[in-house]
């Protein structure tokens, strides 16, 4: 069963920063996951919301706001070059696009990384915005791609297959070992997120769970 850094370690150091990467690699995480967004001056920052919060209570919305003045409300705010060159081709690095997005300056960071070496399974891709996905499987089809899922197994399944990809990552909420098992039986591997109970990752693995995103690795391995 693969296990997958959440965020980085997101619930070991503050989420998506290069600190939660270290603390992910740490703990030898399989792989490693961070959400990213798109500056008013299009750099790919990591974070999960639209809008970022600071310590003030300010609420500053991301795609309207330039690197210099985000980080001047939040200094340990990651571009994705920063994660990358942490990673460093440890581990694969998924990255997930969020709906609406700029693709192209994802793709354009990807044809960087290959250029310094990174091979096509280093860097991943998923996301819930299907068209985004299928725009990556257009310009770059040799990047793995994830499906990522709130609770269909048939909408995750028919994605996958219209993308030509066997990855799907659903929410553990609405996981069971039958579902589990069925999925697995039509070809697919099934991550789920957010597990963070190793005793029930290890029972649904036995059903045939491909991998598990966990907020504390360290659950899970020992440094």
């Amino acid at each position: 069963m693969i296990l997958i850094g959440h965020r980085g370690a997101a619930g070991l150091a503050p989420e998506n920063t290069l600190a939660s990467i270290k603390k992910a690699l740490e703990y030898r995480v399989d792989m490693l996951e961070v959400d990213i967004r798109a500056t008013k001056d299009n750099y790919l920052v990591l974070h999960h919301n639209e809008a970022l919060v600071d310590a003030a209570g300010n609420n500053l919305h991301i795609r309207d706001c330039t690197l210099a003045e985000l980080k001047t409300h939040k200094p340990d705010l990651a571009l994705l070059d920063d994660a990358i060159a942490t990673v460093d081709r440890t581990v694969p690095l998924i990255i997930e696009i969020k709906p609406g997005e700029p693709v192209e300056l994802l793709t354009e960071r990807i044809r960087q990384a290959r250029a310094k070496g990174w091979q096509p399974n280093d860097l991943w891709v998923a996301s819930f915005h299907f068209a985004a996905l299928q725009t990556i499987h257009t310009v770059l089809p040799d990047v793995p791609l994830i499906v990522n899922e709130q609770w269909s197994g048939v909408r995750g399944s028919f994605r996958c297959r219209r993308l030509q990809t066997h990855y799907i990552a659903m929410n553990a909420r609405w996981l069971w070992r039958g579902f589990i098992r069925s999925v697995g039986r039509s070809g697919y591997h099934l991550f789920a997120y957010n597990l963070n109970d190793p005793k029930k990752a290890r029972r649904w693995e036995h059903a045939g769970l491909a991998g598990v995103y966990t907020d504390y690795p360290d659950r899970f391995r020992t440094v």
